[in-house]
């Protein structure tokens, strides 16, 4: 029987991560050490944000630079491991009908390589990517978090990535440190506050939780990966924060380990 895996939540901010070093980077690196050596990970980005449910099933998948006006070194990254047409099946069979295997449409964007070249840098570990289905709603994704739990027994790391505060109108672009925005700090507190306490009802209903989540979730796509990882929690399992912190006042870097 594989060893049970954990599952984590990694607030990834900016992508110039991937290639820099900062507390960030070298937590996600010792998360790397911590964890039993997966068969494969399953992550749920939030860049891969379509009106579909899909899964990569490519034997190799390409690392996809998606973003633009970065330095050139940024684009020069790529992160070659290789993919799991097996998992992706498994993944379709806990899912269910109408989840769309992708063949060579997507591959590994940067929510997950600028993550991985940290936690995994030798990219020996197969990895599959699953996507956010734009049209549903957040009670969706957390119960498709619930589906996917059993792969915690199966070997599988599953992850996702986003961030529980995400809102670039108000991020302080450059290089200079700015002071976090109480809204922020209040939003992000109130959510692990709420997960550590397996009060997962208004975590997946966040719209409910008054101006501060309005503030720091202004679009879904990068709060919804959290819902998969806390959907894969059992009540047995400890939860802890190996990350915290905020990137230009208005992005929360905080991870959440299920297990």
């Amino acid at each position: 029987m594989e060893q049970r895996m954990p599952a984590i939540f990694f607030g990834h901010g900016n992508p110039m991560n991937a290639i820099g070093q900062n507390s960030y980077t070298e937590a996600w690196s010792e998360i790397g050490r911590s964890v039993p050596r997966p068969k494969a990970i399953l992550c749920v980005s939030a860049h891969w944000y379509i009106p579909a449910v899909a899964v990569t099933a490519m034997e190799t998948p390409r690392t996809i630079h998606d973003f633009g006006g970065f330095p050139r070194e940024l684009f020069e990254v790529q992160y070659p491991a290789p993919g799991s047409p097996e998992l992706a099946g498994r993944v379709r069979e806990l899912l269910g009908e109408g989840v769309h295997p992708d063949e060579g449409q997507w591959g590994l964007d940067h929510g997950t390589w600028s993550v991985l070249v940290h936690v995994f840098p030798e990219a020996d570990v197969p990895v599959v990517q699953l996507s956010i289905n734009e049209t549903e709603p957040p009670e969706f994704h957390y119960e498709l978090g619930k589906r996917l739990a059993p792969l915690r027994d199966e070997g599988v790391l599953v992850i996702g990535s986003g961030n529980i505060v995400h809102n670039l109108h108000t991020y302080a672009w450059g290089k200079h440190d700015v002071e976090p925005f109480d809204w922020a700090i209040r939003f992000d507190e109130t959510v692990r506050n709420l997960i550590a306490g397996g009060d997962h009802a208004p975590v997946v209903s966040y719209e409910t939780l008054g101006r501060d989540a309005l503030l720091s979730v202004p679009t879904p796509d990068h709060y919804l990966p959290l819902l998969y990882i806390v959907g894969m929690a059992d009540k047995g399992d400890e939860i802890s924060f190996p990350v915290g912190g905020f990137d230009g006042g208005s992005i929360s870097m905080t991870a959440v380990r299920v297990g």
